[in-house]
């Protein structure tokens, strides 16, 4: 089929607001926070709070972008859609699918975390079963129905919020002088050992693009709005939440973390918040992290399948990827676009099955971690120009509108920009830019051709760029 849709059987609307609420709260916390801060702290010191807070003011502003799209249009192809509609078909397609890549990637990137938690759990086990065992009953859970995948995720949410919030009551009380038996340390692990930034400024563009995928995720409640009882008043809620919830989750708990162990100790780097629960004496942190980090990998397992196979079958429907995709069971389940998401995690199992974790763990996180930006700089340039195509009235009758338009997002937009550019200046950072770029210009020229080939899909009224005048 050649249009710019194709008819299959609609996804049913059935996600409630509570359940989509937790999903986005629970699509913020997962391995990034776990186990990549420790990593990121030990690479740019206790200053790494403050990559954290920029970071994370920048993806709130994204996402308040982002939920005045998607409160206006719920759909399950989220920004992909709306790139088609106001850039044009070329621009959906090409950030639809790169969106879908990352999501696999990050299936297998959870996948070998998983398996590397649960091993340390049940060491008898090889890491690469665990894998495969995490892989086939989360798959199984997103082909059920997506109820399934709404209340697996929903505890998984309830879980990982109410770790946190224990983890941080105690680190304050710590930091209080409140605990028996732990004397407060002050100022001291930030201004001790070298300062803010002991390893200066070159650490910091890394760091951040590992917190830019940590971040990664806030954008699921969007998708998930396409099969939700009353998406309009949910997605709003849940983005305007999304402020909040960063600075509680990340900013607060990476603060407590640097306040409470000094940045350059082996056992932050290994696990920082079993190390702060191991200083502070309590027991069985280590049996307890390892449990709370295992939900929050599945959890985010769990939403990488749902969040890539929505985003296929968005694309498949609008005439953007292989109609094979469109497929739905008579329980509202996209099958064939579950099982392609899925994929890449079952094919991760088989590369650690013949490498060691490690290597498979590395390779996949700086494999993707820059497709984050792109994808975020293409939410800035559809909120820009859809905005900017409405008409006063229409403007004022939106659910949610962004701050500061347009300065605001035209600042964010010269942020992600900057650092996109910044990155070709930072040898640690070279690889992740130069992926980035191929998978980049892949996906966009694949745009360019699919919408040359099928003119029906260009939206000449609303394309950002008309390729055909270009080159004629």
């Amino acid at each position: 089929m050649t249009t710019s849709s194709r008819t299959s059987r609609p996804l049913e609307h059935t996600i409630n607001t509570r359940q989509l609420t937790m999903i986005g709260i629970g699509g913020v916390i997962g391995a990034g926070l776990f186990v990549g801060s420790g990593k990121v702290i030990s690479s740019a010191g206790p200053g790494i709070v403050f990559v954290y807070l920029g970071t994370g003011l920048v993806v709130i502003l994204v996402m308040r972008m982002l939920a005045e799209l998607a409160t206006a249009s719920p759909e399950s192809g989220s920004f992909s859609t709306y790139a088609s509609r106001e850039l044009g078909s070329w621009a959906g397609l090409a950030v639809g699918w790169l969106y879908s890549y990352h999501w696999c990637v990050t299936v297998a990137f959870e996948a070998i975390a998983g398996a590397a938690i649960a091993s340390q759990l049940v060491p008898g086990v090889p890491t690469w079963l665990w894998a495969l065992g995490f892989m086939a009953v989360l798959t199984g859970v997103n082909l059920a129905e997506v109820t399934s995948f709404a209340r697996f995720e929903f505890w998984f949410a309830m879980i990982k919020v109410a770790a946190i919030v224990a983890f941080m009551s105690i680190g304050v009380a710590a930091v209080s002088g409140l605990l028996p038996h732990v004397d407060s340390p002050g100022a001291s692990n930030w201004v001790d050992n070298g300062g803010l930034f002991p390893a200066g400024m070159a650490p910091l563009l890394p760091a951040a693009l590992t917190v830019f995928f940590s971040y990664f995720g806030t954008e699921l409640v969007t998708i998930a709005a396409g099969e939700a009882k009353d998406p309009v008043d949910a997605v709003r809620r849940s983005m305007r939440s999304v402020g909040w919830r960063i600075f509680v989750f990340y900013v607060g708990s990476i603060a407590v973390v640097v306040t409470l162990m000094p940045w350059n100790t082996a056992e932050i780097t290994k696990s920082p918040y079993t190390a702060v629960l191991n200083t502070l004496h309590i027991p069985g942190a280590q049996t307890i992290m390892n449990l709370v980090v295992l939900t929050a990998v599945l959890s985010c397992l769990n939403s990488g399948i749902y969040s890539s196979s929505r985003m296929l079958f968005s694309l498949s429907q609008r005439g953007e990827g292989p109609g094979v995709l469109t497929r739905v069971t008579g329980r509202g389940v996209p099958v064939n676009a579950v099982l392609g998401a899925s994929s890449a995690g079952f094919l991760a199992v088989i590369a650690n099955y013949f490498l060691p974790t490690g290597a498979v763990f590395t390779f996949l996180l700086s494999s993707s971690g820059a497709v984050a930006i792109v994808v975020y700089l293409c939410i800035c340039a559809t909120q820009i120009v859809g905005r900017r195509r409405k008409s006063a009235s229409e403007n004022a009758a939106l659910p949610v509108r962004m701050w500061g338009f347009p300065y605001l997002s035209y600042s964010v937009t010269a942020i992600l920009l900057i650092i996109i550019g910044a990155m070709a200046f930072s040898s640690t950072s070279w690889t992740p830019l130069m992926l980035t770029i191929v998978v980049t210009v892949a996906a966009v020229i694949a745009g360019v051709v699919h919408q040359k080939v099928h003119p029906a899909a260009r939206r000449p009224d609303t394309a950002l760029v008309d390729f055909d005048a270009v080159s004629d």
